[in-house]
């Protein structure tokens, strides 16, 4: 009988946001693939976790992928961890999903941590429709994502990294308008948490003043529908 591939969310910063769930579920995985087994060591010590390792990141996955595979159909149970957050979100994990999905193995994916909800939620902007878009292209591509979205009405989320958090502020204050709202959060659950609100160029002016540090999440307001002129109204009403 085939095992099951468990993709579990780790902390993104405070240890404690560990789950029961999530701790039981790699207490009792045959095989834990770890983004880093360095990192993931720490989180599995501090909740006796003693399950074997094996890296699995974005340099090897391609390779591994058909491995770790066949192990599940022989019957382990396996477990996904990222570094942070949850496998699969600008981190490893897609692949092995797919694969595992397609050849019939139950993947089972437990709710828990990730950066973007907690930023988007305590932004202050809408968050009842929002998009996802991660990491920007770090060259080519960028400046025409960023155009492509000028027009995007959904609240939009970020990832960004402090080397290019003040770049990517200047450019999205040049493709969106530099009135634009936004919401910059730092180090999501960590112990230097910390957000800056404000417009696009605001944010920029902050950040070209005090040197970005920490992971961040760029939570920025959608395209507001300009007002349309009441001769463009088909439901106004004549006196």
């Amino acid at each position: 009988m085939a095992g099951v591939l468990h993709i579990v969310p780790t902390p993104v910063g405070n240890l404690e946001d560990m789950t029961l769930r999530a701790v039981r579920v790699l207490q009792e995985a045959d095989l834990i693939l770890a983004e880093d087994t360095r990192t993931s060591s720490v989180l599995l010590r501090r909740y006796d976790i003693h399950a074997k390792m094996l890296s699995h990141h974005k340099f090897n996955e391609h390779r591994t992928v058909s491995l770790i595979k066949e192990r599940i159909l022989e019957g382990e149970n396996v477990a996904l961890i990222s570094d942070a957050g949850t496998p699969g979100i600008s981190d490893p994990g897609f692949l092995l999903a797919r694969e595992c999905a397609a050849e019939g193995i139950e993947v089972r994916t437990l709710p828990g941590a990730t950066a973007c909800i907690p930023a988007l939620v305590s932004s202050g902007l809408p968050c009842d429709r929002f998009c996802f878009e991660g990491f920007l292209p770090q060259k080519k591509g960028r400046s025409g994502a960023l155009e492509a979205l000028k027009d995007e009405p959904r609240t939009m989320v970020f990832y960004e990294s402090p080397f290019r958090l003040t770049k990517t502020l200047e450019q999205m204050a040049e493709a969106f308008g530099p009135d634009r709202r936004c919401s910059v959060a730092r180090e999501i659950s960590k112990i230097h948490e910390e957000r800056v609100r404000g417009a696009l160029e605001e944010a920029a002016a902050m950040f070209r003043d005090k040197e970005p540090k920490g992971e961040f999440v760029i939570v920025v307001e959608g395209c507001r529908e300009p007002e349309r002129p009441a001769h463009q109204n088909k439901y106004r009403t004549e006196d």
